[in-house]
């Protein structure tokens, strides 16, 4: 498969993900845009790694490379940012505005959820099926498990980042642009990026093409929901 972009440096096992985010954790400040969707991404990553253990996933295997292919993306797009080198259009809106103190933590969560779901998972699924010689179906089952996870975390992360309801109501702007985005779209939209650019992998101009449509688009709606609300 072939990208726009060289395939980032991938961490060692789930172990590896875990230990660089915890780095990344202890090093930036609580309020910092990246360490909100780092923390809610660490707990997510937390919960895989003891599901793989657990033999909660079809294909243990595939389940813990694309976990480790996915997370590598997100690093990999963190330490460009710490380089001074530009990331991919998707993360952009998330570091460029992570100090803002008009944005809400909530929003930062999101912005970095649509990022790595909307931009990053066809680009890790991709890799998976081609380091392991797979087709998409092998990997689908454990994507719709993985997917249900998500989706109930990020019922927890609204609950726990929201508002109270004597701060809130519906005519707030933070209720009606956290309501204007669903993890749920977003996973099934990567699933079929996903098989388009598995479709395409033998046209690697094509593939390259779609891939940064695919980037700019999702970088668009981060921005959205990072909108200053005051």
């Amino acid at each position: 498969m072939t990208t726009t972009r060289a395939e980032p440096n991938v961490p060692t096992g789930i172990d590896g993900v875990l230990t660089r985010m915890r780095e990344l954790q202890a090093a930036l400040p609580p309020g910092d845009g990246v360490a909100v969707f780092n923390r809610v991404y660490l707990s997510v990553t937390e919960e895989i790694g003891r599901r793989v253990t657990t033999g909660a996933f079809g294909n243990p295997v595939a389940a813990a490379e694309l976990d480790v292919r996915f997370a590598g993306r997100y690093l990999a797009a963190v330490d460009r940012c710490s380089s001074g080198r530009r990331p991919p259009a998707c993360w952009r809106p998330l570091f460029q505005m992570r100090g803002h103190p008009a944005v809400r933590p909530l929003q930062f969560a999101l912005a970095g959820i649509n990022a790595h779901i909307g931009h990053d998972l066809a680009l890790a699924l991709a890799d998976t099926c081609r380091i392991l010689g797979v087709e998409p179906r092998a990997l689908e089952g454990d994507f719709d498990r993985i997917g249900g996870l998500l989706v109930a975390l990020e019922e927890r992360i609204r609950e726990e980042l929201m508002p109270g309801p004597d701060l809130l109501d519906v005519a707030d702007p933070l209720t009606h642009l956290v309501g204007s985005w669903s993890l749920e779209a977003a996973r099934d939209a990567a699933w079929a990026s996903f098989r388009a650019l598995w479709a395409v992998r033998g046209l690697p101009d094509l593939a390259a093409e779609f891939t940064d449509r695919v980037d700019a688009s999702v970088g668009l709606v981060g921005r959205c929901l990072l909108t200053p609300l005051g």
